[in-house]
């Protein structure tokens, strides 16, 4: 996905503001998990930039972590379907089938996406490239019957896998 290569020395030295344009996509919304990590360079190895990354993450206040949730975009939801999504979204929700539907299949999801947001303020998140879209769909079934507090706790989990997958994909590990 990554255009350039960056190696985990490169995180280490750059100044903050290309630390932090580098790493920006790792997540969704504004860059505020990676712009807290920058004080804690140099990293070892690519698996202790991701826990650290996943340490700020999890730390945050509630309303800090819903809020990273709510710059999720929808699966097969309006921006998918104009194509608005980030690169990174368009090809995880491609890795998973989702943009081969059929119209009934966009409609089912979309149902989906509709009661999930309504019962959690946020929209279903889900690791696209760890699923297919009969996972994603059981995972919607299943999820709707948990509570807030689960859900978000699931939802992040499911950042942070979604952030490990970027984070390979656009930091090569020279610490080895």
């Amino acid at each position: 996905m990554a255009s350039l290569t960056i190696t985990l020395q490169d995180i280490n030295t750059y100044e903050k503001e290309t630390f932090i344009s580098a790493l920006a996509n790792l997540f969704e919304g504004p860059p505020w998990i990676v712009t807290n990590a920058y004080p804690t360079r140099p990293f070892a190895s690519l698996d202790q930039l991701h826990q650290v990354l996943c340490s700020i993450m999890y730390a945050a206040p509630l309303d800090q972590q819903v809020a990273l949730l709510r710059a999720h975009p929808d699966l097969v939801g309006r921006a998918a379907l104009i194509g608005s999504l980030s690169p990174a979204s368009k090809g995880e929700q491609a890795a998973a089938g989702l943009d081969q539907l059929t119209g009934e299949e966009i409609a089912t999801f979309q149902h989906n996406n509709k009661l999930y947001r309504e019962r959690f303020g946020f929209p279903f998140v889900i690791c696209a490239r760890e699923n297919k879209k009969e996972s994603i769909l059981d995972g919607f079934d299943k999820r709707l019957n948990h509570t807030f507090e689960q859900e978000v706790t699931l939802a992040l989990t499911e950042v942070a896998k979604i952030c490990s997958l970027r984070l390979r994909d656009l930091v090569v590990d020279d610490s080895l």
